[in-house]
């Protein structure tokens, strides 16, 4: 799937987060969805009347040159996903960084007819070399379609799960905890979703089944919420990690960081400092 990097999207449409993780060096792509940029357009309204959203996504795609930027499908049927996949497509195409974001499967219920749409979709863009990031991924089956139909990312929600499997075992969720890799224990029994344990669990099963086959695309371990299943998804080999920026900031923080930094600086020769100033 990927070269080989650990990449660090973040997960955010607000322009000064997203300017802040580039000045920082760390960013290597944005994941957007209409909520997030609808809340970050109002914001930033405040400042700047003229501001609409078309210049703002413009703004973001600038800041992130060169680096993939998701922007999200709000249609729910084939023809709706396509058109509108096509139109952002063509809107923002200069930049060539977009990346479109479909569902895997937009049905709303078991009942509906429409649970194979995201994926012809997907395989209708792949077929117009229009880039996707297949979303709201469960399932590394699911993973195996989008991957066979092209998609050039897919977004195995991890803390979503997490929360899934508390929710479905009357667990209290919250959502900020660590939830264990190995899953949880009741009874001697290990909490499941039809196999899967965790989060992290699923992103390391697309990944399995990914590279098993030599597929391009990549994995993008999504919704994680704190430092440590950035850390459980590299760990798992997950191409790119997309965060919030709350956790991006937390990723550098250690008490005996702060520690060693006031030890060594009682401790500076004057001597040596002259010399290297």
């Amino acid at each position: 799937g990927g070269d080989g990097i650990m990449k660090i999207f973040i997960d955010s449409a607000d322009i000064d987060e997203i300017k802040q993780a580039y000045e920082w060096g760390i960013a290597d792509g944005v994941t957007t969805n209409p909520s997030l940029l609808k809340k970050a357009v109002t914001k930033h309204k405040k400042k700047n009347k003229n501001l609409n959203l078309k210049n703002y996504i413009n703004q973001i795609l600038k800041i992130a040159k060169g680096s993939p930027v998701s922007l999200e499908v709000t249609e729910t049927s084939k023809t709706g996903m396509l058109k509108q996949a096509k139109n952002i497509h063509k809107l923002f195409k200069s930049h060539k960084n977009v990346y479109i974001k479909i569902p895997i499967n937009p049905a709303f219920k078991e009942s509906d007819t429409t649970h194979f749409d995201g994926i012809t979709v997907i395989k209708q863009l792949t077929k117009l070399k229009i880039k996707t990031n297949c979303t709201l991924i469960f399932t590394p089956e699911q993973a195996l379609l989008a991957a066979k139909a092209g998609a050039s990312f897919v977004s195995p929600f991890a803390g979503r799960i997490d929360d899934f499997i508390r929710v479905s075992n009357k667990l209290k969720v919250d959502k900020t905890a660590h939830y264990p890799v190995w899953g949880m224990q009741k009874k001697d029994k290990t909490l499941h979703d039809n196999g899967i344990v965790s989060g992290i669990d699923l992103v390391e099963q697309c990944v399995t089944i990914l590279k098993h086959y030599n597929f391009k695309t990549q994995v993008l371990a999504a919704s994680l919420r704190n430092t440590r299943q950035v850390r459980e998804s590299a760990m798992v080999g997950s191409d790119i990690a997309t965060l919030p920026f709350t956790v991006i900031k937390e990723m550098l923080k250690h008490q005996k960081t702060y520690e060693g930094m006031k030890n060594f600086t009682k401790d500076i020769v004057p001597e040596y400092v002259k010399l290297t100033k």
